[in-house]
This record gives C-alpha cells, sequence and structure tokens, in this order.
C-alpha cells in the first residue's frame, strides 16, 4: 500500500500498524495518523480512517482529528474492519465498523472518529489485540474480550457476541502478561510463561494435540518445562517464543506456514523451528499464510506463502518450507 511505505519513511515512529485497507501510526509526541481507503468501488467500510463523515480515502499519513482526550497514544492494532488505540493513562479507543460489538460500546453503530470505551473505566489497559473481536490485557492481569464470539474465540464458554468488554473468568486466579488475537482463535501467556489458548481448534493451531475446539482457556501441555515470553495467533497456525530465544510453531503447515520436518504437514503439538538453532530470535508474527521473525542481530527472517511478495524476498515468489532472511532489510531497521 502506498500510504504504508510513507509510513516507512517517517523518522522513527514509535508505532505504526497495517492493516488490510488502511495504515496507522503515531508521531514521536503520541498523536495518530492514518492513510488507505473506507470506500472503492461499490465496498464501503465506514469510519475506516476515523476522519469523520466524507474522508473515504487519504494517500498519505492524515493525522486524525481526535485529540484521544488530550492522552497520547501508546499503541495501536489495526484490523480488516476497525482500528483500537491505547493511551497512556491506560484508555482504549476504537472507530471503523461496528458490526457485532467489535468496537466495545454496547452497541453494533459505526464510529466515524475515535470514541473512547467507557467500560474500562476505573481500569488500566495495557495491551490490545484485534481481528473480528477485540482483546484487552488490565494492569491487574486480567483478559478482557468483545466483540464476534464464533468458534468460542471470546473465552466466555459459548458464541456469543459481546457488545461491552467482558472479562474472561477463567483466568481467575492467573495473571496473564500477552494476548494475541487470531482469526478464529486467542492465545495467551501467564506470569509463570505458560501458553493457553481457546477458540477454533481445526488444522491444530490450538497446540491440544487434536483439532477440537476450546470455548475456554486451555492450558498447553507441551510448554511444560519451557517459559514462553511471546505468542502469535494467525489464521490457521501459531507461534511462540521461549526465553531462550527458540521458536516454536503448530497448526497447518500448508504453504510452509511453519516448519518442522520440511513437508508442510500440519502440526497438532508445538514443535521446535530447528532452522534457527544458533541464533536467538527475539520477536514473532504469524499472518494468514506466512511467519515473520527478528533475531537479536536484527535480522529479520520469513518463511511461508511466497505469492504477493508476502515474504519481502524480491523476485522469489515462491514458498518456503525453511525461514529465509530478508537480504532487503539492513538490521536495525
Amino acid at each position: 500500500m502506498l500510504c504504508y511505505s510513507a509510513l516507512l519513511r517517517e523518522a522513527n515512529p514509535p508505532a505504526r500498524a497495517a492493516g488490510y485497507r488502511h495504515s496507522l501510526f503515531i508521531d514521536g509526541e503520541g498523536r495518530l495518523s492514518s492513510c488507505g481507503f473506507s470506500r472503492r468501488r461499490h465496498e464501503e467500510f465506514p469510519g475506516l480512517l476515523g476522519h469523520g463523515e466524507g474522508v473515504t480515502q487519504l494517500n498519505s499519513p492524515t493525522r486524525l482529528p481526535s485529540a484521544l482526550g488530550g492522552e497520547r497514544a501508546v499503541s495501536v492494532s489495526v484490523r480488516e474492519y476497525h482500528s483500537l488505540a491505547l493511551t497512556a493513562d491506560g484508555a482504549v479507543w476504537t472507530w471503523g465498523m461496528g458490526y457485532s460489538g467489535q468496537l466495545g460500546h454496547g452497541d453494533e453503530q459505526n464510529q466515524l472518529l475515535a470514541k473512547k470505551i467507557e467500560a474500562f473505566a476505573g481500569r488500566r489497559v495495557v495491551a490490545l489485540s484485534a481481528v473480528y473481536y477485540s482483546l484487552a490485557l488490565t494492569a491487574d492481569g486480567a483478559v478482557w474480550s468483545w466483540g464476534n464470539g464464533a468458534y468460542g474465540r471470546l473465552g466466555h464458554g459459548d458464541w456469543q457476541e459481546q457488545l461491552l468488554p467482558k472479562k474472561v473468568e477463567a483466568f481467575a486466579g492467573q495473571r496473564v502478561v500477552a494476548v494475541s488475537a487470531g482469526e478464529s482463535h486467542s492465545l495467551a501467556i501467564t506470569a509463570d510463561g505458560a501458553v493457553w489458548s481457546w477458540g477454533g481448534g481445526d488444522y491444530g493451531k490450538l497446540g491440544h494435540g487434536d483439532q477440537q475446539s476450546q470455548l475456554l482457556p486451555k492450558k498447553i501441555e507441551a510448554f511444560a518445562g519451557q517459559r514462553v515470553v511471546a505468542v502469535s495467533a494467525g489464521e490457521y497456525h501459531s507461534l511462540a517464543l521461549t526465553a531462550g530465544g527458540s521458536v516454536w510453531s503448530w497448526g497447518d503447515g500448508d504453504y510452509g506456514r511453519w516448519f518442522v520436518v520440511g513437508d508442510g504437514q500440519r502440526q497438532l503439538l508445538p514443535k521446535k523451528v530447528e532452522a534457527f538453532a544458533g541464533r536467538r530470535v527475539v520477536a514473532v508474527s504469524a499472518g494468514g499464510g506466512h511467519s515473520i521473525a527478528r533475531t537479536a542481530d536484527g535480522a529479520v527472517f520469513a518463511w511461508g506463502r511466497g505469492n504477493y511478495g508476502y515474504l519481502g524476498h524480491g523476485e522469489d515468489l515462491s514458498d518456503l518450507l525453511l525461514p529465509k532472511k530478508i537480504e532487503a532489510w539492513a538490521p536495525g531497521l
């Protein structure tokens, strides 16, 4: 997307995110800008850009009119139909399409401008993750979810949609430190380094050794003895990063989304990506059909589905079963 290229040229923005149709970033003063489109041909995605009525396309990053209550934005989560922003005071602001209650305002109305989720009044949110639903992590280690509840991905024991943020009671007595929302499943890490998953279990993406869906969070026993520090839920697969810098993957191996034995087969339990032996990985991200990892030396590796240039390997659009270094991305960028 042209406008996302413009974001990358900004001088060291502290946060940026790209959705399917639009991009969002935070400048050095905590102000939000967006670019992209909310209407094309016969398609319309009201409020996606957050600039109010009549603004349907922005080819370069343009500052949002909302001042977010005078607070600095510290992180953002951008998805296909809506956006979320977290401010320094722990408040959550959302805008875009409101179907299934994914904006968290107690209704299904679209929001053309950023609007604060009042349900979090008196609470401090520290992390956000969203797809067709939203997850939030509060400072006390509780997980909250709202939006489309299909597959049980909200973690409340049912498929019901939630118009307002609702605490995931299954984590009572646990302190959660990280969350990740996938297309139909969710992941969380508790303070003891354990990984929990829930939602759609097809392709084995929950990591429990089967393909059963889970309406409530369930600990992934395969990580016993490991301390996980980061997780990423993709569309058909999942990634985890351990304290020792190892990458683990599980789920659908089609297009080489994960690498285990190099044959692109399904993996029902987490398994270490041995291709990173001798390297320390510090960040991972699972996409729809590909995976990204960054190593301690600043190098970025990509593998999985290669069409449309997903993997960043230039003219080579082939699928990759093994992680390959993106040579065009110099370490430190």
